[in-house]
C-alpha cells in the first residue's frame, strides 16, 4: 500500500492518510509541538533575509551563493544521517531495519520524485540572494507571501484540494495586503545589475513566487505519497539530490568564471556561517510541515515572520517601517484569521449528503407522524360519533 489511501480532504489517491489522521487525532502534546514548529519557523524564516543582507559587502556578495546552498544541503544531509542512526537504534524488534541495503534501495526507488522539488529548491535558493539586490529584507519577506496564492492554485490542480469561497477571499485579501505594503516602495528609474529596476524586479518576482510554490507542492506530494517511509530517509534523498544539483551549479560557475571560483569557502564570513545554519534548520522544519501538516499552514506560518523581519531590519540596518507596511501586515493577519476560521472550512460532501438525507428522513418521518395523528384523530372522532345517543327533538304541537 505504501501508505497510499484516498484522502477525504484532497480527494487524491496518491496522497497519504497523513493529513486526515493528523487533523482528527491531535493530542495536547501534538498541539504544543505544532505551536513550537510554527514559532521556530517564524524565527528562522524571518531571520533569513536579515542574515542574507548582513552577508553583503558594499551591496554585493563576496562569496558564491551557490556555495552557501551547497554547504546548507551538506549540513542537512549530515543531520538526516545522524537522525537515521538514532531512529535505527531505537527500532522495535520485528520492524524492518532502516539501514539495510534492501530498505534503502526500495525507498530510493519509491521517492525518486523528490528530485523534482530538490531541483526547484536549488533554483529558488539562488533567487533568494538575487532578490536582495532589488529589495530590502522586509519587502523580500512580503513578496514571498505571494506564494500562498500560487500554492493554493497548484494544490487545487495537482492534489485536488478544495477551498471554500471564504478561503479564496482570504487569499485575495492576502494579495491586497502585500500590494498595500509595496506601494511606492520601488524608486522609479533606479537600476540594479545593469537592467531597469522595474523589469528586473518583476522578472525576479515572478520566478521567485512560482518556482518555490511548485517546489513546496511537489515536496508535499512526494512526502505524503510515501507516508510509511521514514521522514529522515526521505530527507536524506531530498537533501542528497539538492547537494548534487548545487554541485552541478558550482561546476557550471567554474566553467564560466574559471578554476579560481571552485573554492567554495572563498569570501565566507561569520554571517554566512549563521546563514547556512539557519537555512539548514529551516529546511528541516519545512519537511515536517509538508509531511504532517500542509503547505498552506507552512506559508501562513512564514507570513508571521514578516513582522520579525521588519523589526529586525529596522533595528539593525535603519530601514524605515512605513505606514504601508503596518497596514499591509494588518490586512495579512485579517486574511489569516479568515482563512483558518471554522466558518471557512469546506464541509465534506459525504457529510453534507448524509446530513441532508438525515434531515429529509426526519422531515418525512414528521410528516408521516402528522398524517398518522390526523388519521387517528379522525378515526377517533368517527368512533365516538357511533356511540353518541341520538337526541329526539319533538316539534311543538
Amino acid at each position: 500500500m505504501n501508505g497510499k489511501v484516498v484522502c477525504s480532504v484532497c480527494r487524491s489517491k496518491t496522497i497519504s492518510r497523513a493529513y486526515d489522521d493528523h487533523k482528527t487525532r491531535v493530542t495536547s502534546k501534538q498541539r504544543v509541538l505544532n505551536v513550537l514548529l510554527v514559532v521556530g519557523d517564524c524565527m528562522l524564516v524571518g531571520l533569513q533575509p536579515v542574515l542574507v543582507y548582513m552577508s553583503k559587502v558594499d551591496g554585493k556578495f563576496n562569496f558564491s551563493p551557490i556555495s552557501v546552498n551547497f554547504l546548507t544541503e551538506i549540513a542537512k544531509v549530515v543531520f538526516a544521517i545522524v537522525m537515521l542512526l538514532v531512529q535505527a537504534k531505537h527500532q522495535k524488534v520485528g520492524e524492518k531495519p532502516l539501514l539495510s541495503v534492501s530498505t534503502f534501495v526500495q525507498a530510493a526507488r519509491n521517492n525518486v520524485l523528490l528530485a523534482v522539488p530538490a531541483l526547484l529548491y536549488a533554483i529558488n535558493n539562488y533567487l533568494k540572494f538575487t532578490m536582495q539586490l532589488y529589495f530590502n529584507p522586509a519587502t523580500v519577506k512580503m513578496l514571498s507571501n505571494l506564494k500562498v496564492l500560487v500554492i493554493a492554485v497548484l494544490l487545487k490542480m495537482v492534489m485536488k484540494r478544495r477551498f471554500s469561497i471564504i478561503q479564496w477571499e482570504a487569499l485575495a485579501l492576502l494579495l491586497i495586503g502585500i500590494s498595500v505594503n509595496q506601494l511606492r516602495s520601488l524608486p522609479e528609474g533606479a537600476t540594479a545589475i545593469g537592467i531597469p529596476l522595474a523589469t528586473g524586479a518583476y522578472i525576479c518576482t515572478i520566478i521567485f513566487v512560482t518556482v518555490p510554490s511548485m517546489a513546496s507542492v511537489f515536496n508535499e506530494y512526494a512526502l505524503k505519497s510515501q507516508y510509511d517511509t521514514s521522514i529522515y530517509l526521505q530527507n536524506l534523498f531530498l537533501y542528497g539530490y539538492g547537494a548534487i544539483f548545487n554541485f552541478i551549479g558550482i561546476l557550471a560557475t567554474v566553467i564560466y568564471k574559471g578554476p579560481e571560483s571552485f573554492d567554495i569557502l572563498q569570501g565566507h564570513s561569520r554571517a554566512t556561517v549563521f546563514l547556512i545554519m539557519n537555512n539548514a534548520a529551516q529546511g528541516i522544519l519545512s519537511s515536517f510541515f509538508f509531511k504532517y501538516a500542509d503547505t498552506i499552514l507552512k506559508k501562513y506560518s512564514s507570513t508571521v515572520a514578516t513582522i520579525f523581519t521588519g523589526i529586525a531590519s529596522a533595528a539593525l540596518f535603519g530601514h524605515v517601517i512605513t505606514m504601508n507596511f503596518l497596514l499591509g501586515i494588518s490586512i495579512v493577519f485579517i486574511s489569516m484569521h479568515q482563512f483558518f476560521s471554522p466558518l471557512a472550512k469546506v464541509k465534506d460532501e459525504h457529510q453534507q449528503n448524509g446530513s441532508l438525507e438525515l434531515s429529509n428522513a426526519k422531515d418525512t418521518h414528521r410528516a408521516d407522524d402528522s398524517f398518522i395523528n390526523m388519521a387517528a384523530g379522525a378515526n377517533e372522532e368517527v368512533n365516538n360519533n357511533k356511540f353518541v345517543k341520538p337526541v329526539l327533538v319533538h316539534a311543538p304541537t
